[in-house]
């Protein structure tokens, strides 16, 4: 298979004096990027965090896209005011936004697979707060070729501790200090306040030569300095101590690592057969083919299916029906082979998938509810058993199409809980006009899904889209937004977990210490 060549950029967002659309307090900031590559249709990349009282902010998240030297690539950066938890953001005050051209701004271009790895925590830090003790928070600093200071990293706030201990985290080596060992880094330590005006607690500069002689049992160590201090008082030593404990340079390899190694993406599909639908025989049903022997199912599996189909080596792939009473019994149910073969649900490529869906329908009645739980506990059982091959050989994408509200909601939270563990994604495409906040709410990209019991998702795993909003773009478009946190939900897995590619020639050497 042959791969694009396509160079990785990297995006740093900053914004100053933005509009205050708050009463009593600032504007509380996120950047949305969009981008656009054919046509009229704009689709959401990714966002920033969220930052709380701010009308200058620096955004500790980048944006990493692909860089294509023939194309014109399309860029919007919307900020909003988020007062709340929703994941739309019409609900929100617009802020403002800026259109431009990937060519015209000033990217770093991403050449590096390295990442660092650090654990770090501090002591003795000044306490800032009257009531209670300060609550640290660090940022980590690169000097540009202008010497202005660009921050790359921004740990969690820890409450009320001068004693603070970090979660680990990793900062990209291209980000950390564009791979100059000896290149500056400034690490600064704020105490946390919530309206916004965080208090200097010191800061320190160092290198990367420097903070890779850690270990465990020999912490690298930084006076943690405040300039303003030092100069009033004659007798101040510091503002506390930083402990670098474990700094660790690994290769991460990327998403053609994984699929150029070997490994196998799983594409299933699942087909809403419930009565809402309508009966496919009317035209105003979402399962009735036209004269041309489409609908929005079938444009759904053709667009996602032609662009998946090539990272699987077999091109069989498992499609089931839900929601809809079955023959011989015409029992209700929620997980059946739309070729009706339980011990070989397969279909042979899209084509067959397509020839499949149109045999079906005739035989089945569309019935009801909506529960989406079944199939992503099939789907997950097989990604539990590839667990157990200690390689990332086989990643499962599980593209559920449908029509409308969710009936087990708290079901399928749960089971995606569950396959937030696991080498599994989950793209939901809506058709037809109902409401879609439920499917909204499920992909947790502004905050993070939990489980009935409470119990967060490790990872982001759902990505949802409303077919109607691609219905007058290029084909393309749909596979595109859709297909878009793929590579790196795959990624992310891989390495949270410490997999390799099955066939990676450079596996011997990949999360070695350099």
């Amino acid at each position: 298979m042959a791969a694009q060549c396509v160079t990785k950029v990297e995006l740093t967002i900053a914004c100053t004096n933005l509009l205050d659309k708050d009463v009593g307090s600032k504007s509380d900031p996120l950047c949305v990027l969009l981008q656009n590559t054919s046509g009229q249709q704009w689709y959401e990349v990714d966002r920033t965090e969220r930052i709380k009282n701010s009308l200058n902010p620096k955004f500790s998240k980048k944006f990493l896209i692909d860089y294509y030297f023939e194309l014109v690539q399309k860029l919007q950066f919307g900020i909003y005011d988020i007062d709340n938890k929703t994941i739309e953001l019409s609900d929100d005050d617009f802020l403002g936004e800026f259109e431009c051209t990937l060519g015209q701004i000033t990217a770093e271009e991403v050449k590096d697979n390295r990442v660092v790895l650090f654990e770090v925590e501090a002591r003795k830090l000044d306490n800032k707060d009257f009531f209670g003790k300060s609550d640290p928070y660090l940022e980590f600093h690169k000097q540009t070729a202008d010497g202005n200071w660009v921050m790359v990293h921004r740990t969690e706030v820890i409450k009320n501790n001068l004693n603070p201990v970090w979660r680990p985290f990793k900062i990209s080596l291209n980000s950390l200090c564009y791979t100059d060992m000896d290149k500056p880094i400034k690490v600064e330590c704020y105490d946390y306040d919530s309206d916004g005006s965080h208090d200097v607690i010191g800061s320190f500069q160092t290198t990367m030569s420097k903070l890779k002689e850690a270990s465990r049992s020999s912490p690298v160590e930084f006076e943690c300095i405040n300039e303003k201090k030092r100069q009033k008082k004659k007798n101040y030593k510091n503002s506390g101590i930083v402990s670098v404990k474990h700094c660790e340079i690994i290769v991460e390899c990327t998403f053609l690592d994984y699929i150029m190694g070997g490994c196998q993406l799983n594409f299933t599909v699942g087909i809403d057969f419930t009565g809402s639908n309508g009966d496919p025989r009317s035209p105003d049903s979402l399962h009735y083919l036209s004269p041309d022997g489409v609908n929005e199912y079938l444009t759904a599996i053709w667009s996602v299916g032609m662009v998946i189909q090539d990272y699987d080596t077999d091109k069989m792939f498992p499609v089931f029906g839900f929601g809809a009473q079955i023959p011989p019994s015409y029992q209700v149910s929620h997980e059946f082979p739309i070729n009706f073969n339980p011990s070989n649900p397969f279909c042979n490529g899209i084509q067959g998938i397509v020839d499949a869906y149109r045999a079906c329908l005739p035989q089945v009645r569309l019935y009801g509810p909506t529960n989406f739980s079944p199939i992503i506990n099939h789907v997950a059982r097989f990604a539990a058993a590839a667990t157990q091959q200690q390689t990332a050989s086989q990643y499962f994408i599980l593209l559920i199409i449908t029509d409308g509200v969710i009936t087990d909601l708290d079901q399928t939270r749960t089971a995606i809980v569950n396959a937030s563990k696991l080498p599994m994604s989950i793209i939901i495409v809506g058709v037809g006009g109902a409401d879609f906040d439920a499917m909204e709410f499920l992909d947790g990209d502004n905050g993070v899904l939990r489980s009935s019991s409470g119990e967060p998702a490790v990872r982001d795993i759902v990505q949802f889209v409303p077919f109607r909003k691609f219905q007058n773009s290029p084909k393309e478009a749909l596979a595109q937004c859709v297909l878009a946190e793929i590579p790196q939900q795959v990624v992310n897995y891989f390495s949270t977990f410490k997999l390799q590619p099955p066939k990676n020639p450079a596996a011997n050497n990949r999360g070695k210490r350099e």
